[in-house]
């Protein structure tokens, strides 16, 4: 595991681009041009394809980092470069601090095998083992033996709520409790930095709900660090610690669930969040402002700065003086006006 101070993942001028003579058609167009979008302009005149351009980062240890766009904006792309499954045609990507662009293909294997854990939307499960096997493979392959392979699938099939269920094929189980089996088959090594890219779309809306939250339990355990892909803002919403969300190959936005809806840089972001209840995403935290002490007394309405906006104006709608906010040991960080509560729920260009 990596150090406090090291990131769990940084990713410096990234760029990953497709065609014949793609490195260095890249290096030439970033000797004569500064503005990344002036050299990703030249590498389209030449026939090539920027699917990711210039993209830089940094996800800090246990962060649940969630990467989303549309369709072809390069999210996907991005993912591959950050685990190799590509070779990013440029740039630098470290993962806890160890350089994985020029590492050997031997040091590759040994961190898919020990360090990096990957769920993609497609389970990949073998259809003639049962759930258990499964699991269990990554630890067969690393040479483990097999009663200390099975206890270890064991206690990760009861992680994902699949107890009961080790002696079932996959073609015995629902979608839902597939994709389960492949978050299992992912955690057994106790991997640090998880890598899942929309695991949960091909899933009918109750049971991707109930997996969020299941996954969400996870990682409240396990503290992993998660690189997470999506199209849809709402889970987005409801896993992220931060978003980063990218168009045409360019990352142009990274920020918390509330900066996303509250303060989207630009009107790509904004239709993304236009249709989200704010009220549910953006916290008091994002709309109060500074306080040196508490005025209010007996009608303090005990808001709290981590409380979501719609939580919070029912609570004091009743006042019309600001209102005071306190951090989770009572400490009093700021106060909020409920006008400021009901402004920030509105759905832009409503009445």
């Amino acid at each position: 595991m990596s150090g406090s101070d090291t990131p769990a993942i940084s990713c410096q001028n990234v760029w990953q681009v497709f065609g014949n003579n793609a490195d260095s058609a890249l290096k030439e167009a970033l000797s004569r041009h500064q503005d990344p979008e002036e050299a990703a302009k030249e590498l389209r005149a030449k026939g090539l394809i920027p699917a990711v351009q210039d993209a830089n980062f940094e996800v800090k240890e246990g962060e649940l980092f969630v990467i989303m766009g549309l369709s072809g904006s390069g999210k996907s792309t991005l993912i591959r470069c950050i685990s190799h499954l590509l070779h990013a045609t440029g740039g630098e990507i470290r993962i806890e601090g160890e350089d994985i662009v020029s590492a050997s293909k031997a040091r590759l294997i040994e961190l898919r095998r020990k360090t990096l854990g990957m769920v993609f939307q497609h389970f990949g499960l073998f259809p003639h083992m049962t759930v258990l096997d499964n699991v269990a493979y990554p630890l067969r392959v690393q040479g483990v033996k097999k009663k200390e392979r099975q206890a270890k699938a064991r206690e990760v099939i009861e992680l994902v709520g699949l107890a009961g269920r080790e002696d079932h094929y996959p073609r015995e189980l629902s979608g839902g409790q597939r994709q389960r089996v492949g978050i299992a088959r992912s955690l057994v090594t106790d991997c640090s930095v998880w890598f899942l890219d929309e695991p949960f779309s091909a899933l009918d809306p109750l049971i991707r709900r109930q997996l969020q939250d299941e996954f969400l339990d996870i990682q409240a355990k396990l503290k992993t660090t998660i690189v997470f892909i999506t199209h849809d803002i709402n889970e987005a919403l409801k896993l992220a610690d931060r978003i980063a969300i990218m168009r045409d190959g360019k990352i142009v936005q990274i920020g918390t669930p509330a900066d996303i809806v509250l303060n989207p840089v630009d009107d790509y972001v904004r239709e993304f969040s236009k249709d989200v209840a704010k009220g549910r995403h953006a916290n008091v935290a994002s709309v109060m402002q500074d306080a040196a002490h508490n005025p209010y007394g007996a009608d303090d309405p005990g808001l709290r700065q981590d409380m979501t906006l719609d939580a919070a104006l029912a609570r004091c709608m009743d006042l019309y003086d600001p209102v005071p906010v306190r951090d989770g040991a009572g400490e009093l960080v700021g106060v909020v006006n409920p006008a400021d509560l009901a402004a920030a729920l509105q759905v832009e260009g409503a009445e």
